[in-house]
């Protein structure tokens, strides 16, 4: 049975919902750790610590960090006029740097967990991008600090991914575009959002633990839409 260990969460309690739902993907054996904040970087060590502690190994680990919009501090911009060293900063700490030092942090139990061979030969790394962070995909511009913390974080991850290959570490690393779920982070922006594209927490986040469930070690360092589609860096 697979022992879930969960630092504070933003929108995450579907995830850990999810994972003891019988109609869900599910990860079996091993221990997973879904990690994400509601307000800074969003570290938890003393739980990290815990981890080591109870189970001395790490197979799973999702990132779930980020931040759109805070009432009278942060707002996605719609021009350049409005672009604010302070929201760049915020937006690149929470949704860029937080996820990362997880990573570095977890990195040991990582290798460990990727090397028990549970299920498959090796742990992986799920990080919650957004599309709006590709820059082939970029056509409508705006959103200075989300784009551009997510396309930090898209490339973060695939730096660490390459590291990983390179010294052949037993871990992957994937970004997932969830799509737009009806969450607190898209609540403000849903009116503009087209008839039947907005998803359920429940509904978004087993198509992402479906993802994970079948990812290959070929994927490391993939970019994957809610779908299964790949999506242009």
């Amino acid at each position: 049975m697979m022992k879930l260990a969960v630092s504070p969460p933003i929108l995450m309690r579907s995830l850990r919902k999810a994972f003891s739902c019988s109609a869900a993907p599910r990860w079996e054996g091993g221990v997973s750790m879904v990690q994400g904040a509601s307000r800074g970087i969003g570290l938890e060590f003393a739980t990290a610590t815990s981890i080591r502690e109870s189970y001395g190994s790490l197979n799973l680990l999702i990132n779930a960090s980020g931040i759109l919009s805070v009432p009278n501090i942060l707002q996605p911009e719609t021009t350049l006029s409005k672009v604010e060293k302070s929201s760049l900063l915020l937006a690149y700490e929470v949704n860029a740097i937080g996820p990362i030092l997880v990573i570095k942090h977890m990195w040991p139990l990582l290798k460990v967990g990727g090397g028990s061979r549970i299920k498959r030969k090796f742990a992986v790394v799920a990080n919650l991008s957004a599309r709006v962070g590709s820059i082939g995909d970029n056509g409508l511009g705006g959103w200075y600090a989300y784009r551009s913390s997510k396309a930090a974080l898209n490339q973060l991850t695939k730096t660490i991914s390459v590291e990983f290959a390179r010294r052949k570490d037993p871990i992957i690393c994937i970004l997932l575009h969830p799509g737009t779920v009806d969450t607190d982070l898209s609540q403000p922006f849903q009116r503009n959002v087209p008839e039947g594209k907005l998803f359920t927490k429940e509904f978004s986040v087993q198509k992402l633990l479906s993802i994970i469930e079948n990812s290959k070690s070929s994927d490391n360092g993939k970019f994957f839409a809610w779908d299964g589609q790949e999506i242009p860096w």
